[in-house]
């Protein structure tokens, strides 16, 4: 039998790939004041940017798209979806919305309060800003063995036990409404969660009468690592770990730009009939009417199908393989990244990368700046940018933990010469790695600012 894992699908489409030159790209990073997100798309050559929405969708999935019904009210094709969702994650409340945040959105301002508390394995930069925006506190409880970044540990992303239990005696059940754990844990590495900690996380929960939800962006990653790593799991089909994940949580919010395959499209879900009032009350003042959320039918029935697709072994057995394959090629080449390759992405420590650069000078956005210079490479940081802290009264930055840059791998998307040619590039960027810079903040917002931010190289005005 062949050893080499190939991607199970065979490509229908292409789409053309506008080559640029280096001086075109230093002309243009400076255009966008050093920030990769204001980039125009056709001037960049492989983006990792994210994973969210940057897929290919089956053929299967187009079909569906042709049938999706647009009636505003009771659309056939949103019964198909909740049929999907109840089928692989057992919820029989399906709310949908026009993607992840707005579920968060939505889940935030029905539970959350002034002075709340929400204890997460690691909170996401959206995540965090919905809950931040109804005054209630995002704390992260991610576990010990997730600190150390070159470590092997196969579950860096469950979330501390011991912590939690420390924050209900800490906060009280009045300030805690509900527990998050993100699977995989995204801001943590794309690390996955086992279901030992998720059982764990539960009981807590359970003995102090609290809701679990699941954020569920990439749950069948999580699901197939938990059957690759966890003792007892590998001869458990993915689906059935999929229901035995959710089966202990009170709801999720779901990203579908994620594993439901789709470029656009959410839900909600919860077991609590009376707060499904309250949620589908307030989607209905800002997304729409709940049996289409924000989206069209078409939308409905490509979530539909791609959450059925997501949790094929094999398609999984690829995807899984296409990331390791990219992180045991940079580890070959010396390129420090945080240890094992996760589910969804590769994360460069730029501590290490590029130590000459200390935090409050922005290494992971430097990093950015020179992989998009050298190579064309769209990534994103995960660092002081998106996660520091400025005292509105002091004005002073405290950096975030970690310096990350994040390389996304959309699905079904890149094939293993593009993934061949990040390696090359970012060899190339490590041997001159000295030759990198820090950079400063021009103008920053005051929620979720990297998305928007603008930078100047230190020494040098800003271009605005």
């Amino acid at each position: 039998m062949a050893r080499t894992i190939i991607e199970p699908f065979r490509i229908k489409s292409v789409e053309r790939i506008r080559m640029t030159s280096r001086d075109e790209r230093e002309r243009l990073i400076r255009a966008a004041d050093f920030n990769v997100f204001r980039l125009h798309a056709d001037d960049v050559m492989i983006d990792l940017l994210t994973d969210s929405g940057t897929g290919a969708m089956s053929a299967s999935q187009w079909a569906g798209i042709m049938r999706g019904d647009e009636s505003y009210a009771g659309s056939p094709s949103f019964y198909r979806l909740e049929t999907a969702v109840r089928d692989i994650l057992g919820f029989t409340t399906v709310i949908p919305t026009h993607q992840g945040r707005a579920a968060e959105r939505i889940l935030f301002s029905v539970m959350c309060k002034t002075g709340d508390v929400v204890p997460n394995n690691t909170h996401f930069d959206t995540t965090r800003a919905n809950i931040e925006f109804v005054g209630a506190t995002a704390l992260d409880l991610p576990c010990n063995e997730g600190r150390d970044l070159e470590s092997r540990f196969p579950f860096k992303g469950n979330m501390d036990v011991e912590a939690l239990e420390a924050a209900f005696r800490r906060y009280g059940r009045d300030r805690i409404p509900l527990v998050m754990i993100t699977v995989t844990n995204n801001s943590g590495g794309g690390q996955p969660v086992s279901l030992e900690n998720l059982r764990r996380v539960a009981a807590i929960c359970r003995e102090h009468e609290c809701p679990l939800y699941i954020d569920a962006c990439r749950f069948a990653e999580n699901a197939y690592l938990i059957k690759c790593h966890e003792p007892g799991y590998a001869d458990v089909p993915v689906r059935e770990i999929v229901r035995q994940m959710f089966e202990l949580a009170d709801g999720c919010t779901m990203s579908a730009k994620k594993d439901g395959l789709v470029n656009i499209g959410g839900f909600l879900t919860t077991r609590d009939p009376e707060l499904a009032r309250r949620e589908k009350d307030l989607l209905i003042l800002t997304e729409g009417f709940p049996t289409y959320g924000g989206l069209a039918g078409r939308d409905l029935e490509a979530i539909a199908i791609g959450l059925d697709e997501v949790v094929e072994e094999d398609y999984l057995q690829y995807r899984i393989a296409s990331t390791r394959y990219l992180g045991e090629h940079l580890t070959s080449a010396g390129v420090p990244i945080l240890q094992p390759p996760g589910g969804h992405a590769i994360y460069i420590d730029a501590k290490r990368f590029a130590p000459q650069i200390p935090p409050l000078e922005l290494p992971g956005v430097a990093l950015t700046v020179s992989l998009y210079v050298i190579g064309g490479i769209r990534a994103v940081e995960i660092g002081t940018a998106m996660f520091g802290r400025t005292d509105p009264e002091s004005g002073v930055e405290t950096p975030a933990p970690n310096e990350l840059v994040r390389l996304a791998i959309p699905r079904r998307t890149y094939t293993q010469s593009h993934i061949d040619y990040v390696v090359e590039v970012l060899r190339e960027v490590y041997l001159r790695r000295e030759e990198m810079r820090g950079l400063r903040f021009v103008e920053q917002a005051p929620f979720l600012r990297h998305f928007t931010a603008k930078y100047a190289l230190l020494g040098e005005p800003s271009s605005s």
